[in-house]
C-alpha cells in the first residue's frame, strides 16, 4: 500500500456565496416557481458556470440583450446591475421585470445619482467592460461618469471642473489596489468628494482579509471561481501580493494542476463570492484522495447578512 504524503489544507473563512449572490439565485428559483419555465435572465445571474448551468436545467434562459426576451415572459436583471435604460425599455414593452441587482451595487447607483443631482461629475474606479461597471456608468448620461482602472489613469483624466468631483468604486475590487487609485485621485483633485462608506462590499473585503491571513502558512493558494468573476480574480492577486508563490484560479477540482503542487505540504483554499460550497467540498475530496490531508479552518470574520427578495416575488401570482 502506497503511503500518501501529508498535506495541510488551510480553509479560508469567509469564502464563497455572499448575501447578494444568495439573493440573486433565490430570485431566479422563486421566479421559476411563480411563473414556470422559461424565465429569462439578462446576463449570467452571477459569474459561475456551475450555478448558471443548474438554473438553466430548471428552465432559466440566459441572454445578453433584452431583444432576446419575449415580451410575454418574465425577465430578471443580474446581480451586477444594468444601465438605467434597460428597465426603462422593459417597462415600455410592459414586460414583467425582476431586479436581482445586489443591494450593495444599488447603493453605489444611488450614490452616483445623488452626486449628479448635486452637480458633481463622477469618477468611477472599476474594470472597463465588467457588467457592474457598465451598469453603474449607465445610471447617468454619457460623460457624467469617467472610468479609471489604475493610479496611472488618474494623470490622464480630463474633467469638467476639478472643484466639482466625486468618486465611486466597483464593489468587487482589490481593497489595496483601490486604495492606491483613491490616493492618486485625492492627490490630483484635493476637493474630490470621497465615499462616506466603503463602496467595496463587505464580502469582497472579508474574503481578501481571509486570504491574507492564510498566506504566511501556505505554499500554494487555490481560488475556486469563474474566470469572468472579478472578485475571484482579485483573490488570486491578493494571494500573490501576500507572498503566495503559486496562486491559481480554478473552476472546480478537475482544473487542479497536480504537477504544480508536487512536493507542496500546505495549500490554502478559498472561493469567490459566486462559487457554491459544493465546489469547495469537491476540491477538498480531491486532495483527500491523493494526500494524508488535515483540514484547518482559518476564520477572520463571521457573516450573517441577508437581503430580502423583491416584493413582486412575495406577492400571490
Amino acid at each position: 500500500m502506497t503511503t500518501r504524503p501529508p498535506l495541510t489544507l488551510y480553509l479560508a473563512a469567509p469564502r464563497g456565496f455572499c448575501a447578494g449572490v444568495d439573493r440573486a439565485i433565490k430570485i431566479v428559483e422563486m421566479a421559476l416557481q411563480k411563473w414556470g419555465a422559461p424565465v429569462y435572465v439578462r446576463h449570467e445571474i452571477v459569474h459561475n458556470k456551475f450555478v448558471v448551468d443548474a438554473l438553466r436545467a430548471q428552465g432559466a434562459v440566459f441572454v445578453e440583450d433584452l431583444d432576446e426576451c419575449p415580451v410575454d415572459r418574465p425577465v430578471i436583471f443580474s446581480a451586477h446591475g444594468v444601465p438605467k435604460a434597460v428597465p426603462a425599455e422593459a417597462a415600455r414593452r410592459e414586460m414583467i421585470a425582476v431586479d436581482a441587482t445586489c443591494p450593495l451595487v444599488t447603493k453605489v447607483h444611488n450614490e452616483a445619482a445623488r452626486h449628479n443631482e448635486n452637480g458633481l461629475q463622477i469618477i468611477m474606479i472599476g474594470h472597463a467592460g465588467h457588467p457592474e461597471t457598465v451598469g453603474t456608468m449607465g445610471q447617468l448620461p454619457e460623460g457624467e461618469v469617467l472610468l479609471v482602472e489604475t493610479a496611472e489613469d488618474v494623470a490622464h483624466l480630463v474633467v469638467r471642473d476639478p472643484a466639482k468631483l466625486a468618486f465611486i468604486t466597483q464593489t468587487t475590487l482589490s481593497v489595496d489596489d483601490t486604495a492606491g487609485v483613491a490616493a492618486a485621485l485625492k492627490a490630483r483633485f484635493p476637493e474630490i468628494n470621497v465615499p462616506a462608506h466603503e463602496d467595496i462590499c463587505y464580502a469582497t473585503t472579508n474574503r481578501q482579509k481571509a486570504v491574507k491571513a492564510i498566506a504566511p502558512r501556505i505554499d500554494a493558494l487555490l481560488v475556486i471561481g469563474a474566470p469572468n468573476s472579478s472578485n475571484s480574480k482579485r483573490l488570486v492577486e491578493v494571494g500573490a501580493g501576500a507572498g503566495c508563490a503559486y496562486a491559481q484560479l480554478i473552476q472546480r477540482a478537475t482544473d487542479i494542476d497536480w504537477r504544480a503542487l508536487d512536493g507542496i505540504r500546505a495549500v490554502g483554499i478559498t472561493a469567490g463570492a459566486s462559487a457554491p460550497e459544493v465546489l469547495v467540498n469537491e476540491v477538498i475530496d480531491a486532495f483527500k484522495a491523493r494526500f494524508d490531508t488535515t483540514v484547518e479552518l482559518v476564520e477572520t470574520a463571521q457573516e450573517n447578512i441577508e437581503f430580502k427578495v423583491p416584493r413582486i416575488l412575495r406577492e400571490p401570482a
